[in-house]
């Protein structure tokens, strides 16, 4: 069986994060292994308490997960802090893994910025060049372009831009009243689209998490880039349509919709 680590936080309801990782990495079709970043009081109303590891507390699970039961893929989602990112770098080096997905949370959809700004010079310095792909949302596109995104060409400039500037491909996530739900791949000079259709479904929680996670599942198991986030987008769409509705918030996704 293939493998895939997951490097994030928790979510104590269970929509996101660590937890939406493992059940995406499950029904993906890998299997799932996890170096936690920090503990959060969460639901799907908000998130009320945040408790962070040490960065000596990520390196021993890093150590403890590589030199066991070595990743096929890796996936990193919200690290809040530069000490921390710094960590996961060396230690990704340090190990030499491969097929990394970043997940460079930075502002959320509703445009609050999650992390500060020096974490995110540090994601941009140390683990951006790492990556093989990484999967910013509109919001996190401007930041790491440094332009405005209005429409489809913005997407693809700041796609480039963001490309030749850390060296990685980019999957640049539509929606933001821009399209329906229409995915960038931006890598070496090309593109192409991924098409999607918007589902009316108000319980989006963990979206961003489940497709990252179901990419690196993807590229664990030997699929090509295309390949994996066309699969990974085909399971969101599943699970999206599914509509489970838990919570009195956006609630999750109904990650194991293919087994009920």
């Amino acid at each position: 069986m293939k493998t895939a680590l997951t490097i994030a936080g928790s979510d104590s309801c269970g929509g996101a994060g660590i937890q939406a990782d493992i059940k995406t990495m499950t029904m993906n079709g890998v299997y799932a292994m996890s170096a936690i970043t920090a503990l959060t009081a969460q639901n799907t109303t908000g998130v009320t308490g945040i408790m962070e590891v040490t960065p000596e507390f990520l390196a021993s699970q890093l150590d403890a997960v590589f030199t066991d039961i070595r990743p096929d893929a890796v996936k990193t989602g919200m690290v809040a802090s530069s000490e921390l990112i710094r960590v996961i770098a060396k230690k990704l080096k340090e190990y030499d893994a491969k097929n990394i997905v970043v997940d460079p949370v930075m502002v959320a959809t509703s445009g609050a910025k999650l992390i500060s700004d020096d974490a995110i010079e540090t994601l941009k310095s140390e683990l951006l060049p790492l990556a093989c792909v990484i999967t910013p949302n509109i919001p996190e596109a401007e930041v790491l372009s440094g332009m405005e995104i209005k429409n489809e060409d913005d997407m693809i400039n700041a796609a480039k831009v963001i490309n030749e500037k850390f060296g990685c491909s980019v999957l640049c996530k539509g929606g933001h009243q821009i399209n329906d739900a229409n995915d960038l791949l931006y890598r070496d000079g090309s593109y192409v689209w991924f098409k999607g259709k918007r589902i009316d479904n108000p319980n989006t929680h963990g979206t961003g998490c489940t497709l990252s996670s179901a990419i690196a599942s993807n590229l664990a198991k030997g699929e090509d880039l295309d390949g994996a986030v066309k699969n990974a987008k085909d399971y969101i769409s599943g699970a999206l349509a599914a509509m489970l509705d838990l919570g009195k918030g956006s609630g999750p996704l109904c990650h194991n919709y293919k087994i009920l």
